[in-house]
């Protein structure tokens, strides 16, 4: 069971070069239910995921990287790329912070597991999180369908001079 919270992210945490990285590209095979395809740096693999936007049940499969370049001209949608920062939070959590490239660039999303559904709707996100996303399917598999209609859209927060990117899906 993937239990799971997903956050935009307005500001980058300080010193994200201090956090383990790793590059992750992935497509989806089929969206209902999800069938990915991903190369985590050099490791490959295929995940299955039933519905559900919170908790859901998720198989990961090794794949050889022959395997993963065959599948690959098959996925639907946009190939995903992005930069995975591992950022380690209280209580024994990690924040997995993804900055997007390709098409999806200037995205940034955040996602924290947790053990239980318990902890997931009691979970209090750090100050440096942005907008809870969980429920939003526009920042799920959804990513790879709609990506070439993306427009970025820029806010001016209240509390910082600079301008932060978020991007929306229509």
């Amino acid at each position: 069971m993937e239990i799971e919270r997903k956050y935009l992210v307005p500001i980058l945490p300080d010193k994200l070069e201090d956090y383990p990285c790793r590059v992750i590209e992935q497509g989806y095979l089929n969206t209902e239910p999800v069938i990915r395809i991903r190369r985590d740096n050099d490791k490959y693999e295929i995940t299955y995921k039933s519905k559900g936007s919170m908790a859901r049940q998720e198989y990961n499969l090794p794949l050889t990287r022959e395997a993963y370049y065959h599948l690959l001209p098959k996925i639907d949608g946009h190939l995903i790329q992005k930069k995975r920062y591992m950022i380690p939070l209280s209580g024994g959590l990690t924040a997995e912070l993804d900055i997007f490239g390709g098409r999806l660039a200037h995205l940034v999303l955040l996602e924290v597991e947790f053990p239980t559904e318990e902890d997931a709707n009691t979970f209090i996100p750090p100050a440096w999180f942005g907008e809870d996303v969980t429920f939003s399917g526009k920042f799920h598999k959804q990513l790879s369908q709609h990506a070439v209609k993306a427009t970025i859209c820029f806010f001016f927060l209240k509390r910082n001079v600079s301008v932060h990117r978020y991007l929306f899906i229509r």
